[in-house]
């Protein structure tokens, strides 16, 4: 049966930072309808797709009313009685529309919320959850399966305004028996953290993503004090619970070396390695992201030689969420983990593509959220339907991240029992599915 698109409107909406953002609503032939929210990036890749923005002074320049007219106006006519259930074909055609490397003319952000609206329509017109149609749609096996939740305690770097210079300290809880469970011992957690800040008059606020934004001295602080918190929340580490960074290094490589601003350190590539390595043999560290700048692909060999036995390395701006790129890194041996973005590819089909060739390469992978989200759960669903080992969102704050959490609940209630945890500390070989 097609679902033939019979009208789609765009509106603006808000994200998590208080900016505008593009929600678009499709409607089908039997008035069925889906919506798809477009997330943004504060931390973003130089090869990602790219929002398109109104410019000038008004809301900050952020404005979406030129990429809403023209979704209107050039995207609404081209995709009326298109069968949304033919995503690759929905998708080809807004690629085509644009016609540029990284969505500039349509914008990365309108084409991405027309993706996912069509994704959520051509589910709910089968009568099926979203998650259900992208297994069916990206070819996977009828499994139950649930990704572990990395969930972040310390937010930094962008996220946290510049203050400390890794940009996440997050928790994975590969002890835990159900998604729910992992997410109440993160809870316990965070509040431990907390109440460990506070108690040493180190607590300045809530960061981007609901993490805690700490007053450290340096950053290896930022893990003494997590591992604390674990500790004191009554967990073994790593066993239990373990230590994922996010370093984002891109943001403090100043003309060809890593600068550590808040430890008032210089390293060359080597140097920067080298102390990762120091912090994965003194801490219960069991996943490091974007240690290394997005061009820097003899960091990313060489850490991948040296840890990627005992930790993910995972790229995000390394990777782009590309399925070439994927390939690439894995033919180098550089990375045995992706970070998939949605809006950072553009469209679900790419999204798909790029998990499959994580998989492929017996990778690790990771749905991941941006720091500009909204109350959309439809992250859950690609991180279930795409059978993702972890989904990265944000914190235990703010209900755009919480949203994303019970989200996965919901859907781990309606799964028979027995769904299937699917996560790693080492690289993964060829494991099926």
């Amino acid at each position: 049966m097609t679902h033939e698109i019979s009208s789609l409107k765009a509106r603006r909406v808000w994200d998590s930072r208080g900016r505008p953002t593009i929600e678009v609503e499709v409607t089908l032939a039997g008035g069925v309808t889906g919506c798809g929210v477009a997330p943004s990036g504060a931390s973003t890749g130089s090869r990602e797709a790219l929002d398109r923005r109104d410019g000038g002074k008004r809301l900050g320049g952020y404005g979406v009313s030129g990429a809403i007219a023209d979704l209107h106006a050039i995207v609404a006519p081209a995709l009326a009685g298109v069968d949304a259930g033919d995503q690759r074909a929905v998708d080809a055609k807004l690629i085509e529309l644009d016609g540029t490397l990284q969505k500039t003319r349509l914008g990365g952000n309108a084409i991405v919320a027309t993706s996912l609206a069509v994704a959520q329509a051509a589910g709910a017109a089968s009568a099926v959850p979203m998650w259900k149609h992208l297994r069916d749609i990206a070819g996977l096996p009828e499994t139950p399966w649930l990704p572990l939740p990395m969930i972040q305690i310390f937010g930094g770097g962008r996220h946290a305004g510049g203050r400390i210079d890794v940009q996440d300290f997050l928790v994975l809880c590969p002890g835990a028996k159900t998604f729910a469970e992992a997410v109440e011992w993160t809870a316990e957690i965070y509040m431990a953290a907390a109440d460990i800040m506070k108690a040493k008059d180190r607590l300045n606020g809530v960061a981007d993503e609901g993490g805690i934004w700490p007053d450290f001295s340096t950053n290896e602080e930022g893990l003494e004090h997590l591992t604390e918190a674990i500790r004191c929340a009554g967990f073994r580490a790593p066993d239990d619970v373990g230590i994922a960074l996010d370093i984002a290094a891109s943001s403090f490589l100043v003309d060809g070396r890593y600068v550590l601003g808040l430890d008032g350190r210089t390293l060359d590539t080597g140097g920067l390695v080298a102390m990762l390595e120091g912090w994965v043999k003194a801490y219960p560290i069991v996943s490091l992201e974007d240690p290394l700048a997005e061009d820097d692909d003899e960091g990313f060999v060489a850490i991948t030689q040296s840890l990627g036995d005992k930790v993910q390395i995972v790229g995000d701006d390394y990777l782009v969420t590309d399925a070439t790129s994927i390939r690439r890194a894995a033919e180098r041996g550089a990375c045995n983990t992706a970070l998939l973005k949605v809006n950072q590819c553009g469209t679900v089909t790419e999204l798909i593509e790029a998990s499959a060739a994580a998989r492929a390469a017996g990778w690790n992978t990771i749905q991941s959220g941006r720091s500009g989200e909204s109350e959309d759960v439809a992250l859950t669903h690609l991180a279930v339907g795409l059978m993702s080992d972890q989904i990265k969102v944000g914190s235990m704050a703010r209900s755009e991240r919480t949203a994303k959490w019970n989200e996965a609940i919901r859907i781990e209630e309606a799964l028979p029992a027995g769904a299937l945890w699917r996560f790693a500390m080492r690289r993964r070989r060829g494991a099926a599915p």
